[in-house]
């Protein structure tokens, strides 16, 4: 980075990493599904949302902090999303990122795909807050031997992946001839839950889990529970029935199902119907305080940050992160003050 100006918002660390990592790394993290129209989608509406300042008033501002997710109060609206694989961007991986984010006031969620043994993150986070994200495993017997492994993080809360039972159909990756390496393979598993490609639709159906089987989730945890990649609000009010605490409107960064719309689209509608009964955050292309500002606007109480900070850990390890996370967080509130 010596040669080179220092980032100076996220958005600079995702320019220089599509330049700098090789081409099939830079594949995986920033291709999408198909086309990648809903990748695309999800800046195309950030960007077309507008907010409307006031300036007529006499409240005093106060920098703003972060909201009270589920009892504990946080240093600021971020939330780090379940990333998989990060010993590919960088050797530290999941280390060095849960490390920066706590030094932001920065709560991780941990994902079931990590390339870092799960006790080695709890060590290192110490007596911190940390989430974890399941992917379901294919059964519930699976699913509960991936429960307990994960239990050495002692999560604050928990967040299943409903939306990528499968893989997507990750055309850029494919014709990059990407294949993970051994670094960065799944450090807490027993074995990958299945997702070769086929045609059988019956194989694919089997994988996701059921109403039944998320019935049978919340019952088997006592922690808070969330459910990530909700664009519906009769799957919002479902999963309130279902006793979930709250939900992550997400299309997955646009890297599962290329038909999905953007996430800020489908923010408001799902906030509106379950808001007063669950927490409802938001995930899906955020690079700025802006997009911050805007998802918060339309009803969440916290936003998920992907790509930036993996771009950022690729190219400078745990201090990226670090940065890329300060940098965003001061953005916010200087969109805040603007406001």
């Amino acid at each position: 980075m010596s040669d080179t100006p220092a980032p100076v918002c996220a958005e600079d660390y995702l320019e220089l990493a599509q330049q700098r990592l090789p081409p099939d790394v830079a594949a995986y993290l920033f291709g999408g599904a198909e086309a990648e129209l809903a990748a695309r989608r999800n800046r195309e509406a950030l960007d077309a949302a507008t907010l409307i300042p006031r300036f007529v008033r006499d409240t005093p501002f106060t920098p703003p902090g972060g909201p009270t997710l589920f009892g504990r109060r946080h240093a600021s609206p971020l939330l780090l999303a379940p990333i998989a694989h990060q010993r590919l961007f960088h050797p530290d991986g999941e280390a060095a990122s849960v490390l920066a984010a706590l030094a932001q006031g920065v709560t991780p969620i941990v994902s079931s795909l990590a390339s870092t043994p799960w006790p080695q993150l709890r060590q290192l986070a110490e007596d911190e807050a940390l989430w974890f994200q399941i992917y379901w495993q294919g059964d519930r017997a699976a699913t509960e031997r991936l429960i307990e492994r994960a239990a050495a993080l002692r999560p604050e809360a928990w967040m299943i992946t409903l939306d990528a039972p499968i893989g997507g159909l990750r055309w850029r990756l494919w014709r990059s001839g990407f294949r993970l390496p051994p670094r960065a393979a799944p450090a807490n598993l027993e074995a990958q839950a299945p997702t070769q490609r086929t045609h059988d639709l019956a194989a694919l159906l089997a994988l996701a889990p059921t109403r039944d089987d998320l019935a049978w989730l919340r019952d088997r945890l006592r922690q808070p529970l969330l459910a990530k990649g909700v664009l519906h609000e009769a799957d919002a009010e479902a999963l309130a029935r279902l006793g979930y605490d709250g939900l992550a409107v997400s299309n997955h960064g646009g890297r599962t199902f290329d038909a999905a719309p953007a996430s800020l689209t489908q923010l408001e509608p799902i906030a509106r119907a379950v808001g007063e009964k669950m927490t409802v955050l938001f995930d899906g292309g955020v690079r700025r305080g802006s997009d911050v500002a805007k998802a918060l606007a339309q009803g969440a109480s916290a936003v998920l940050v992907g790509r930036p900070y993996v771009a950022a850990l690729a190219l400078e390890g745990a201090h990226g992160v670090a940065r890329c996370l300060r940098l965003l967080r001061d953005e916010y509130a200087a969109v805040a003050a603007l406001l």
